[in-house]
């Protein structure tokens, strides 16, 4: 065995003690007996052990902190969702502990350990849009640290977690479309293998069918989820034989960047073609013409996934999902003339 792959817990079920015997036996604890500490020992040196800063946080005193990892602080959805976690951890006596991502896994695992070095007691996560290899949830898992997601989550069936119903969500949008009178409906997806990014797309495919509407490939793009990579996907669009005369994006910051490029285009937005954003982030109001999007319940969803955290802390669950409905907000954006 690898070091990297051994921990307390192999040792101590190879022993038939507890992972705390182990522990203390390394530390020549007083209360550990010569001959247990001298066989933790030689099966430590053995297996090539050493300590896992993953681990080691669960075998000190509880700090009473919690790590939140987010995939940014400055857009108003992580920020509401971090002020709910962030009320229900002050009543249950705890604090948080926050870190950014900034979209990159290697960033992500860099926040875990560090986080977990500052001896947090479990961990609130919301995916990077990099992260594809989730191995190292796995290993939070396997050492048994309290971890929870939320909106974009993965391992649902060994991590509790808190989604918006973004099928259902897409579905509303392309209803709304369809009674504006729009006919060509596009939708601009982000990486694939975000639940996000699948959930919308099927409830954008599940709208069209309700809708009696043709499925179009040439109507689905996808984006990096950035104001640059959307302005692209948007002109990608606009250059079909037959172009969209609707278009919604995963996220408000995507649907910025179709404005931008319609504009760009010297057409009108809603009457050549509506846009619809998801997330409903303060500049909808505020850009021109206002943007029509989905409305999260944010701070819901962060007392939501904090209430799960607590659950998991005291090992009352093991997964858990829940799912929190949205709302559609009407703007501008979207009510096209007839």
């Amino acid at each position: 065995m690898s070091k990297r792959h051994v921990s307390l817990k192999d040792l101590a079920k190879e022993l038939n003690v507890s992972i705390s015997t182990v522990s203390r036996a390394l530390k020549d604890h007083p209360d550990i007996s010569e001959e247990v500490r001298q066989k933790v020992k030689h099966l430590a040196s053995e297996r090539n052990y050493s300590p896992n800063p993953l681990a080691m946080g669960l075998l000190k005193q509880a700090t009473r902190m919690i790590g939140i990892i987010v995939p940014d602080l400055v857009t108003h959805f992580y920020s509401s969702i971090i002020s709910g976690i962030e009320s229900v951890a002050k009543e249950h006596g705890y604090f948080v502990v926050i870190s950014s991502s900034n979209e990159s896994y290697i960033k992500e695992k860099e926040s875990i350990e560090n986080l977990l070095k500052s001896r947090v007691e479990g961990l609130i996560i919301c995916m990077s849009q990099e992260t594809t290899d989730t191995s190292h949830f796995e290993k939070l898992i396997q050492a048994d640290i309290p971890v929870v997601m939320f909106d974009r989550v993965c391992l649902t069936d060994k991590i509790p977690a808190v989604i918006a119903d973004s099928n259902d969500a897409s579905q509303k949008i392309v209803r709304h479309f369809h009674d504006q009178g729009y006919n060509r409906i596009a939708y601009v997806s982000g990486p694939e293998h975000l639940n996000i990014s699948k959930e919308r797309m099927s409830g954008y495919l599940a709208g069209l069918n309700d809708c009696r509407m043709t499925v179009d490939p040439d109507l689905i793009e996808q984006c990096d989820l950035s104001f640059e990579s959307a302005q692209l996907a948007m002109k990608r669009l606009l250059k079909l034989p037959n172009p969209p005369d609707a278009v919604f994006g995963i996220n408000d910051t995507v649907a910025f960047g179709l404005m931008k490029a319609i504009k760009e285009a010297g057409l009108q937005i809603p009457e050549d073609i509506g846009v619809v954003g998801f997330t409903d982030e303060f500049h909808s109001t505020v850009v021109d013409p206002p943007l029509t999007s989905v409305t999260h319940p944010t701070y819901e969803m962060g007392r939501k996934t904090a209430e799960l955290f607590f659950k998991r802390l005291k090992s009352e669950i093991t997964s858990e999902t829940l799912v929190l409905q949205t709302k559609l907000v009407e703007r501008e954006s979207s009510a096209k003339s007839r």
